[in-house]
């Protein structure tokens, strides 16, 4: 019986013993090459959701980085300050301007751009480093619409280039070096009218060219806006001022070939000095030849422009038996002797004005057989000055006749 209890103690206790001490089992080539599939097969699943999960983390996190950015004042970007240098056309042009003519300033000089600073309201000249090229460019009429604020954009914008098919709008020195503050513009004309835009207007522009003053903003230059016309235009051009030998449509308000023209022809008043000619002797009927067709306003602007003509030193000498009279190209009274005695606008009495009024419009009637002479034309400008005292128009006229003697006039 004792023995039999033992027999049973012992085999409990081995089976009590740890399973680890147990021996494993070999694990089969099959059972390995099937755990391997399923770990890449559960790869290969859960690869794209976690590639989504990441992606979406990193964009929830930048935005929340960039809202802190812009809720702190001190790491905001700040607009840069708009630059005091600018570029500038110091003279106004010429105008009109015409295609093919060499296009210049209102001192008939080749344009320039300088570099100035504006700080402060002033504008100073700078002189910059070094040497920088700038491009000559063709600008719409109508820019800036808002004064003296563009960018850099706006003015490239607005850049006008040539018609299809014709040549570029410009030609000539288009890329201009500025040195010591000075850029010098030659030979610059324009190929094309300015009637094809809306503005029907071109300005001239300057801007720093690519790749110069890297870093620093100058601002553009532009000039005032103005017509550009056909070169065939200038053959109707007024002339300012006019000559003596003009046609009579050079003057304002008259035009080639017009109503105006025609009347005035008519009557034998061909040139700017027959028009002034018949304004000193008879305006009344030069007024009367116009018409009614033409307005006062009109009337004033073509005596004003007619007025500005160069005189030159030209006079005449119109004679009798008892007198000599000097006048100026336009008939009018230099000076006249009568019966030995000298006159002059500044010491006539009501009698002998009238007298040489007479003689006056004699002359005009038979201008062509006037004695034509050159002469002193200084001295003759002195007899048209009202601050001209007494005491010296007597030694002026008897010059001028001891000079009309010596000729045997």
């Amino acid at each position: 019986m004792a023995a039999k209890r033992l027999l049973s103690n012992s085999f409990s206790d081995q089976a009590d013993e740890p399973k680890e001490k147990r021996t494993r089992p070999t694990p089969s080539f099959t059972s390995v090459i099937g755990e391997a599939v399923m770990d890449k097969c559960l790869g290969t699943a859960l690869e794209p959701i976690l590639r989504r999960l990441v992606h979406e983390e990193v964009e929830r996190s930048l935005r929340a980085r960039i809202r802190s950015f812009s809720r702190s004042p001190s790491l905001r970007i700040q607009a840069p300050q708009p630059s005091t240098l600018e570029l500038i056309f110091p003279k106004a042009l010429t105008v009109p301007v015409f295609t093919g003519g060499k296009i210049v300033d209102d001192e008939s000089n080749q344009l320039r751009v300088i570099l100035v600073d504006t700080r402060g309201n002033q504008t100073v000249p700078v002189l910059f480093p070094s040497p920088f090229k700038v491009d000559i460019v063709v600008l719409d009429g109508d820019f800036p619409s808002d004064g003296k604020n563009w960018s850099n954009e706006e003015f490239d914008r607005y850049i006008v280039k040539e018609r299809t098919g014709k040549r570029p709008l410009l030609a000539g020195e288009l890329v201009v070096t500025v040195r010591d503050g000075v850029g010098l513009i030659e030979n610059l004309e324009f190929t094309d009218n300015s009637s094809w835009i809306r503005s029907r207007k071109f300005r001239i522009g300057a801007k720093v060219a690519g790749g110069s003053c890297q870093g620093v903003r100058i601002r553009e230059a532009m000039t005032e806006a103005f017509v550009v016309k056909d070169h065939r235009g200038e053959l109707y051009k007024k002339h300012h001022p006019p000559t003596l030998g003009d046609e009579v449509w050079r003057l304002e308000k008259i035009g080639k070939d017009g109503v105006f023209h025609k009347r005035l022809a008519s009557e034998g008043v061909h040139t700017v000095q027959d028009f002034l000619k018949m304004w000193v002797v008879d305006h009344a009927k030069l007024r009367t030849i116009l018409g009614h067709a033409m307005s006062e306003k009109m009337w004033n602007v073509i005596i004003k422009h007619a007025k500005t003509c160069v005189m030159g030193n030209k006079h005449y000498v119109f004679r009798g038996p008892d007198y000599k009279v000097l006048l100026n190209p336009i008939c009018q009274l230099v000076n006249a002797e009568i019966n030995g005695s000298i006159y002059t606008t500044h010491n006539l009495s009501d009698i002998n004005r009238a007298y040489l009024e007479n003689l006056v419009r004699k002359a005009y009637e038979n201008w062509c057989s006037l004695e034509e002479i050159e002469g002193i034309s200084d001295e003759i400008g002195l007899l048209t000055q009202e601050n001209v005292t007494q005491a010296i128009i007597p030694v002026i006229n008897n010059r001028w006749w001891d000079h009309l003697n010596t000729k045997g006039i």
